[in-house]
Parts: C-alpha cells; structure tokens; sequence
C-alpha cells in the first residue's frame, strides 16, 4: 500500500469512528449527597489527561475553583491569564497576582487573580485564573455517551486551605450561578447553545447518583422511562440587583437564583405574615433564594414563628402530637405514630406559591421532614420539620435548601430567565437516582 493510499485510509477509519459534537449536544454529570455533610458533589473531567473530579455543587457560585497545589493538580495543558487582558476583565478580576516562588501552575507575575469562596466556612483567599481542558459526558436524555470537551474552560485556583469543610474527596467547587464563566454558561458558549440545564438531586436514601444535565430543555428520562420535562411548571427567575459575596462587586448583580414566592400554604391555608418580605427590595435584602450549600430551607423569624405553628396545628388534626426538639429542628414528632406514604411519611402539605395561584410547588413528607434517630434506648426515632430559623434580619427571607430540592427536578433556563419544577418526582413513581448511568462509555472524546 503506497503512502497516499495509507493516508487516504487512515483518514477514512478516523471519520468513520468519531463523532462530532453539534450545537444541539447535551451533557449530564452524575451528583452525589455527601451523608456526613449533607452537601453534593458533581463529578466532571478536567486537565490533560482528563481526570475524573469532584467538585462541590453551588448553585450560586459565579465560577469553578479547583486545589491548585502541585502535589493535587498535573495538567500538560494549563495556562494562565495575563492582567490587562480582555478576558481579565471580563471576569470582574480585582487584582493581579505576583509570585515569589518559582513560576509554575498557580504562580506567575502579571496574572490574573481572582477571589475563590467557600460557602461552607465563609472563607475565601487570592489565587490565579487559569485555563484548562473540560469535559462532560453528552446524553440523549436516556444515556451517558462519550465526552464532549471545552478546551478552554475558565476557573480559578485555590490552595487546599479552601477545601475544609467540604466533602472528603472534592478538589474544588463548580460554579452554577448566573455569571458568563459559570459552568453551565461557558459549556452553552462553547457548543452555542442555549443555556440552560436542570439539577435532580438525589434523595437522602438513595445509592445512586442524581443528574445535572446540560444544554438541553429535555427530555430528561429516568427509570422507568418517564420524561420528568414533561412534568415541569414555569415560573420567572427573579434578578438581585445587589451580589452578596465576601468580596464586594460593586455594580454587579447577584449570581444566585431567586423566584417570585407570593405565599407559602399549608393544607391550602394561606400564612398570615407581612408579605413585603417576599420582595426582593433595592439593597438586594428579601425575597426567595435557591441553595444546594444550605441544607434545610430557613425562613426569617416571623415567617418561621407563623410557619411552625400553622405546621403543628395542622399535624394535630392528624392526631400528631408534638414530641422533644433534636437540634436544630423544633417540632418533631414520634416515628412509630406516623403513617408512610409514597411520598414520605404523612404529614401536613406545604406549597410555596409563585406568581399565581395555580402556580405553585408543593413539598410533601419526603421533603418537608427528617427522619432523626435517637441516641436514647427510650425515646425511639422521631420525625422532625426539616425547616429552621433564619434569623430576624437575613439577607434572604426564605432561602430553599437541599433537602427540600431532593427528588425534585429544577430546570434553570436563562434564555426565557424562568424555572422550571416538577415537585417531587416520587408522584411518578421514580426518583432522581434512577437515570441510566450504567451505560457509561469510558473516557473516549467527541470532535470539537
């Protein structure tokens, strides 16, 4: 065989055996509960080789950060941003960043710094911006297929002092929020397409891993075959106009995610509580905020005080008497007087309504309690109202935690700026853990 004909060969079998990704490409990453700090990871790949890492899921982070320190991070291709730059001021860089040591990955003169935070320990440092390979697994919605890469992903570095608090076996934090370098929006840049990706976290009992999925308005099919964007209810994402990080940017918005919460129901009873507390007001104070880093929804002390006493009085006429607190829950109740329903134990239901009636998402038993058990021989398990309070001035009047967004399915579209939520998935008889993630191919790339 000549060396055109061998050529002309070789080019054959690599079209034939590779794929391309499309602008209509969708991605998925599986996340996992962490049941010691009841916080989620999300696995992704990045640096060269791609490398399996997990990263802590905040939602309302404007930027991913990794542990840059030598012994954790080898990559053939990192680099870094040099101040002055274009793309250094697009990500709102407020220093730049010199090194005393010698140059390598996260020390160079002249460069970009940015202000990674941990949301856990409210702590953040100084560290470079860098540029690395990316990668997440593309799906039609059923399965995991190969891995689509963005080879010029941006994020941040950190030391490993940021990572306390965290998770065992994080090297980082994904960023989610609704800056233009968050993770959802640098992937939807890359392969031009629209923004928007949906979270189901898994529940505190399951095995196995939720989804994000990436790109993509659906369909999100999990076991046994349901499509759960089908199932999803509208309501408008509400703009902070005021951030609320431990390092100021001023003049910019915050990047978490608020919705247009008008009343919150329990048994279809309206709460009786000042209503202007529900408005997002001009010094970004009030309203209703997102959270995957706070793990029980909080509610201002006089949403709170009204909430828990409508909840007990409601639960009474079940024949629910209330039983000792178990920090930091108020009102619990004993688990051996408490009927079991598919969608948790029986109790009172709460929905937090949106911009109409008829709109609203309803929190059953699986999300609205706890499960707690005692250390006593004589107190038996309780059930306790996953809710606590917030405090009488906080930044947020009611901010909606993990728990309560578990087996739930959340579409954050930031085309049409509105969510999209399912309530629990349990009604559907499946749950966020049942996507097929058993067909995983491996790490084989996609064509950019």
């Amino acid at each position: 065989m000549s060396l055109i004909q061998f050529t002309l060969f070789f080019i054959i079998i690599f079209l034939h055996n590779s794929k391309t990704v499309t602008s209509s490409t969708s991605f998925i990453a599986p996340i996992t509960r962490d049941p010691s700090t009841e916080l989620y990871t999300i696995t992704i790949f990045f640096k060269t080789p791609l490398q399996s890492t997990n990263l802590l899921l905040d939602l309302g982070a404007k930027f991913t950060w990794i542990d840059c320190t030598p012994d954790s991070y080898t990559s053939t291709t990192h680099r870094y941003i040099p101040c002055g730059t274009n793309l250094c001021a697009a990500l709102t860089s407020l220093a730049c960043s010199n090194c005393f040591r010698p140059t390598g990955l996260g020390c160079h003169n002249d460069s970009c710094a940015l202000f990674p935070e941990n949301p856990v320990i409210k702590n953040t440092v100084v560290a470079e911006a860098l540029i690395d390979y990316f990668a997440l697994n593309v799906t039609d919605g059923r399965n995991p297929g190969q891995l689509g890469v963005v080879p010029d992903f941006v994020a941040s570095c950190s030391d490993n002092s940021l990572l306390r608090g965290l998770p065992d076996g994080v090297s980082g934090l994904a960023g989610l929020g609704r800056s233009n370098y968050s993770l959802p929006a640098q992937v939807s840049s890359v392969y031009a397409s629209p923004n928007i990706f949906a979270l189901c976290l898994p529940g505190v009992s399951s095995a196995s891993s939720g989804s994000a999925f990436f790109n993509t308005g659906g369909p999100y099919y999990f076991f046994p075959g349901i499509d759960l964007s089908s199932h999803l209810v509208y309501t408008p994402l509400i703009l902070n106009p005021i951030g609320f990080t431990i390092i100021t940017y001023y003049g910019h918005p915050s990047d978490e995610y608020f919705i247009n919460v008008t009343s919150i129901n329990i048994n279809g009873k309206p709460l009786e509580f000042n209503p202007s507390l529900l408005t997002v007001d001009d010094n970004g104070f009030g309203g209703t905020r997102l959270s995957t880093v706070t793990t029980y929804t909080t509610l201002e002390t006089s949403i709170y005080n009204t909430f828990i006493q409508a909840f007990v009085n409601e639960s009474a006429a079940l024949n629910l008497t209330v039983t000792d607190a178990a920090s930091p829950f108020e009102v619990c109740y004993a688990a051996s007087d408490v009927y079991s329903t598919p969608l948790g134990p029986a109790f009172p239901v709460i929905d937090l309504v949106m911009h109409s009636e008829d709109v609203f998402w309803r929190i059953s038993g699986a999300n609205s309690m706890v499960s707690v058990a005692r250390e006593d021989e004589d107190g038996g398990d309780v059930w306790c109202l996953g809710f606590v309070d917030g405090g009488e001035k906080p930044r947020s009047s009611v901010v909606i935690g993990g728990h309560q967004m578990e087996d739930n399915l959340l579409q954050f579209d930031l085309v049409s700026m509105r969510l999209g939520f399912s309530s629990s998935v349990l009604v559907h008889d499946t749950n966020c853990a049942s996507f097929n993630f058993t067909d995983d191919p491996g790490v084989q790339q996609l064509q950019l």
